[in-house]
């Protein structure tokens, strides 16, 4: 969230409609001459900034925490509860077993064996055999006239 504070003192906002909540956000961070910035369209009442972040996690991006800065909200409130301290204590309340020691542990016996199979190795020496399915194309004319097949 720090960081999102930090890089939205460096946007320009636009209020588009206070009454809907949509705004739209000039990104002015790393502006190179001859590219022109990056805009996005913010929505706070349905929850929505074109860069997706808000959407996809829920909380708020730089763009949002510019708009809100920009009309006095509280950007807080675009926090999901997932992120809240008394969710992540509510996840971590639940009690979890002592596990027994290892050696009382009752490990079943292996009921079958893993075998190689000989034939999926590869060759380890020589020149690798090739795999290529060999056809009409690899008829070649002879200048006396005559077809030969390099197939092998």
């Amino acid at each position: 969230m720090v960081a999102n504070c930090r890089m939205a003192r460096l946007m320009n906002v636009e209020i588009y409609s206070r009454r809907h909540e949509t705004f739209r956000v000039t990104e002015t961070i790393g502006h190179r001459p001859g590219i022109p910035p990056r805009s996005y369209g913010v929505d706070l009442r349905n929850r929505w900034c074109d860069c997706r972040r808000f959407q996809t996690l829920h909380y708020p991006c730089a763009h949002v925490v510019a708009a809100c800065a920009k009309v006095n909200l509280n950007v807080e409130q675009f926090v999901n509860d997932v992120y809240t301290l008394e969710r992540t204590l509510r996840v971590w309340e639940n009690e979890f077993p002592v596990l027994r020691d290892l050696s009382t542990w009752e490990v079943p016996s292996t009921t079958f064996e893993l075998v190689p199979n000989r034939g999926l190795c590869r060759n380890p020496r020589g020149r690798p055999q090739s795999s290529r399915i060999r056809n009409e194309m690899d008829i070649r004319e002879k200048s006396d006239g005559k077809v030969v097949d390099y197939a092998g």
